[in-house]
């Protein structure tokens, strides 16, 4: 490679923006994230959204089926009666009990995902916290290493 070429390679380089956030307001989804990037999580969060998420579960239960059996005898009658809605009425049926366990399965995938992500995030911790000790012999937290490298 040529001096200029190296040169070229080097400025092209220097405009480059790497492992960033977009800048406050730029970016092609609109405003950026600025700040440090880092993902910080909140244990009460991540436990509401899991709550949510387990409620949406327990009242899809509860309330998304109620009409199941009237539409099931609706499509028999109508099909027995000769008419074929009928047949058509009973694919909306199993299509909407498919679908209905379909939304509650995904419900309780994310509910339990938050709650093995607090407490995996949780039992990480309590081994950092364990295992790192300062020079006196007091615990080293996360945080306090953070603070050491800032």
């Amino acid at each position: 490679m040529a001096w200029d070429e190296w040169e070229q390679s080097k400025a092209a380089t220097a405009q480059m923006r790497l492992n960033q956030l977009p800048a406050e307001g730029s970016g092609p989804g609109g405003p950026g994230g600025g700040g440090s990037g880092d993902l910080v999580v909140h244990d009460d969060v991540l436990g509401a959204l899991g709550d949510m998420a387990r409620s949406l579960r327990d009242q899809l239960s509860d309330h998304g089926d109620h009409a199941r059996v009237a539409t099931f005898e609706a499509s028999n009658n109508l099909f027995n009666g000769g008419l074929d809605i009928g047949a058509g009425l009973l694919e909306v049926h199993d299509a909407w009990i498919t679908k209905l366990a379909t939304l509650k399965e995904a419900c309780g995938h994310i509910s339990n995902g938050l709650d093995y992500s607090r407490s995996t995030h949780r039992e990480t911790e309590q081994k950092i916290e364990l295992g790192l000790k300062a020079l006196d012999g007091t615990p080293m937290t996360a945080s306090r290493i953070y603070d050491q490298i800032k």
